[in-house]
């Protein structure tokens, strides 16, 4: 990191302004990129920050403003114009065809020769050549849709690369990936940057930053704040300028003392990732459910909540046996889930905040063929006041709306089902530093209140510090229990890494 860094400015966008309908997205953004420099983005979502990069991409065209590339002044007003000067993005969401191969991925609208003449066996030997080139362990012949979402995202890269890109922009490229494919994208990129590619790097882990950057740039509400060398500046200091204020609680945690044992499962097993799970959450307690991608923890939820037709064991609720068929006999039952991916298995983005908020209870507004709406807007109501989840109106689509206040929503909806036990799967990925704060705070609010959580989380600073227990799960078992007192990062991986 750092070491490639030259005085080379790749890219210069300077006073961008973007206007929306009612909505001043961008006002007065710059940004510098130099070659050789990882240069992180930061900003809370909302910031600007997607808006940014899709002026760059050639998706919006600025209002006003000036892009500058190897010195040059040059108008981006399409894709192809930003292809043109060296620009490649790759988004959160990948854009490969899944039932394609990974050479005719790559050259996608620029196939050799040409309709039936196509020269597939050059196309594959050239993909080939360019991932061996860059040490990806990837086949070129093999199917997008057989490959890890790592190996996709490599892919993705050998496709940018491949267009001559200098200039990279990569959107939160590690949300879905293991630490071991971490590592190798981090390779990766510093094989780039050493042949003078600059990439942008958009994440919300904050960790990753010492890790990767050389230089960050922090936007907040549409503007920009301010740019610092990463190895100057303290974690603390970028929250503050992202937020614009401290957080001095940034995780809020009042450890009460527990009440009666509220869940029991003894040898949890789905023939699949479950091997052997045994747990117990009592009431009025966040249980934290650590391991490595794989080790089975979402699975074992899913058991639970009657998501896996045909698990083993058994499991106790409030002293009763149960065994739990499907998810509408969990919510009986007083429990809910919210799930990982919120935007596969959760939204319903062409759907208003107030639908996605109460699917769940249209029981209690809905009678015969007659809608309660007043009820239904007292509900929705009730709880984005409850989450401080930011929507112009009940009316606006959810797709619209930040990753942290979508995910508010989702939270929303399942506290209107009145649960005693509430799933949080991966609770605050791809959410800002604000929003998980305050997400934080909503979790302790309700536990003080008799609920009980159990959050399945990857970051393991989130673990420990919000859990009053944690379960550590490797390859389908559950490896072992700390209590908040004496779990720390190391005591978890020594039991997940079994």
């Amino acid at each position: 990191m750092g070491d490639n860094l030259s005085d080379h400015v790749l890219l210069r966008m300077e006073h961008i302004h973007k206007r929306f309908p009612g909505v001043y997205a961008l006002n007065d953004v710059s940004l510098e990129l130099r070659a050789g420099e990882v240069h992180a983005l930061l900003g809370e979502n909302g910031a600007g920050k997607s808006t940014l990069i899709k002026v760059l991409g050639g998706i919006y065209s600025a209002d006003e403003g000036e892009i500058y590339v190897d010195g040059k002044k040059v108008q981006i007003n399409g894709v192809k114009d930003a292809q043109k000067n060296g620009v490649a993005i790759i988004h959160q969401e990948l854009v490969l065809v899944p039932h394609m191969t990974v050479a005719e991925n790559i050259f996608l609208g620029r196939e050799f020769g040409s309709g039936i003449l196509v020269d597939h066996k050059k196309m594959t030997e050239d993909a080939q050549a360019l991932l061996d080139a860059h040490e990806m362990n990837v086949n070129a012949n093999a199917l997008i849709k057989d490959l890890t979402i790592a190996q996709q995202q490599m892919v993705e890269i050998v496709k940018a690369i491949s267009y001559n890109s200098k200039i990279l922009v990569m959107d939160e490229p590690t949300s879905s990936i293991s630490d071991k494919e971490v590592a190798f994208l981090f390779k990766t990129m510093r094989g780039l940057t050493a042949k003078g590619v600059g990439i942008i790097y958009i994440s919300h882990k904050m960790s990753e930053l010492e890790e990767i950057c050389d230089r960050v740039t922090i936007m907040r509400d549409g503007q920009y704040v301010g740019t610092e060398v990463v190895k100057e500046t303290t974690k603390d200091d970028l929250i503050a300028m992202m937020v614009g204020r401290e957080l001095t609680n940034y995780y809020t945690r009042d450890y009460l003392e527990p009440g009666e044992v509220i869940l029991k499962c003894d040898h949890i097993s789905d023939g699949k990732m479950v091997k052997d799970a045994s747990f117990k959450v009592h009431k009025g307690e966040i249980v934290g459910f650590a391991g490595l991608v794989g080790a089975g923890r979402s699975e074992a939820m899913k058991c639970i909540f009657g998501l896996t037709q045909g698990y083993q064991g058994e499991v106790e609720i409030k002293g009763r046996k149960v065994h739990i068929s499907n998810p509408v006999e969990a919510m009986k039952n007083g429990i809910a889930l919210v799930p990982e991916d919120r935007k596969q298995e959760g939204l319903y983005k062409i759907q208003s905040v107030r639908y996605n908020s109460t699917i769940e209870i249209l029981d209690q507004f809905m009678h015969g063929v007659s809608v309660d709406d007043k009820k239904e807007i007292e509900i929705t109501q009730k709880y984005i006041d409850m989450m401080a989840t930011k929507t112009p109106t009940q009316e606006q689509l959810i797709g619209n709306l930040s990753g942290g206040n979508q995910q508010k929503v989702m939270i929303s909806r399942w506290l209107a089902t009145h649960p005693d036990i509430l799933i949080l799967d991966e609770p605050t990925r791809g959410v800002d530093v604000g929003a998980k704060s305050e997400i934080y705070a909503i979790m302790n609010e309700l536990v003080k209140q008799g609920m009980s959580i159990i959050m399945i989380s990857s970051e393991l600073p989130e673990i420990i510090n919000m859990s009053d227990r944690v379960y550590i799960m490797a390859e389908g078992v559950v490896a072992g229990c700390l209590n908040h007192e004496e779990v720390t990062q190391e005591a978890i991986m020594q039991l997940a890494a079994n």
